[in-house]
């Protein structure tokens, strides 16, 4: 789906299925190579209960032609100002690996600026206090695909496709590097609660580095932990759009 067939959003937002006049709203953050459309079945899911907005980063499918940016501040700057005029209702914002550390930065923008952030859902990521020293993003084409395949979260069409694959490398590899240079500046948590999702084989984040969300934020906080790798949420979307619905109608 393209721009062109959303609903009253701009280059940034994209709006698949509007939403019930007046119903929760649900802001989804792709991860490192994702784009919006990754959320299209969960805006199709939740239509009937929420105004479910997805994220377009610069740089992929229709933004193409724009510049990257690889910087998880600059990238939260820029979103939580494309937010802003979406705030006349409390936001909810679920962000997948590198989209939990972006979700992470733009609600303590949001907070900041007075916008009421309902909850936040960080799915794959480890805490923002955890940091790693990774450079998978300084690696040449191949290790980055090889990166790539082994977290089995890009459709096997795409990955045995060398021609989209080498199209779609830049946006990928400003996004890892976005992601892995990312560190945390020590400031006020947050006040809203913050639910961490989490697969238990998923090589880059350990129970105890999704726990350590909790000490991001002075309201509540749960985790969960689903079977599965990285992408867990691949297999168990059901089970977490269960999660997310309740939230939202909670």
């Amino acid at each position: 789906m393209t721009a062109d067939t959303t609903v009253g959003t701009g280059a940034w937002i994209r709006r698949f299925h509007p939403g019930p006049e007046g119903a929760p709203r649900l802001v989804c953050l792709p991860h490192a190579g994702g784009s919006a459309s990754y959320f299209f079945p969960v805006s199709r899911q939740l239509a009937t209960a929420a105004d479910v907005l997805a994220v377009q980063y610069p740089g992929r499918q229709d933004r193409r032609h724009e510049p990257c940016i690889d910087s998880i501040p600059a990238l939260a700057d820029a979103l939580a100002e494309e937010l802003r005029p979406y705030g006349d209702r409390p936001l909810t914002l679920f962000g997948h690996s590198m989209g939990a550390s972006l979700g992470f930065e733009v609600a303590l923008r949001l907070e900041a600026a007075g916008v009421t952030v309902r909850h936040l859902f960080a799915s794959g990521r480890r805490a923002p206090s955890t940091p790693r020293d990774e450079r998978v993003h300084l690696r040449d084409d191949d290790g980055l695909i090889a990166d790539i395949k082994r977290l089995s979260g890009t459709d096997a069409q795409v990955l045995g496709d060398d021609e989209i694959m080498r199209m779609i490398l830049p946006a990928i590899r400003a996004d890892y590097r976005a992601a892995e240079t990312y560190r945390y500046t020590p400031g006020p948590p947050l006040s809203c609660p913050v639910t961490a999702l989490t697969g238990d084989a998923d090589p880059h984040v350990t129970d105890e580095e999704a726990r350590a969300w909790q000490r991001h934020t002075t309201g509540p906080f749960e985790l969960k932990v689903f079977a599965g790798g990285h992408f867990y949420l691949n297999s168990r979307a059901a089970e977490v759009i269960s999660v997310i619905e309740k939230v939202l109608r909670g």
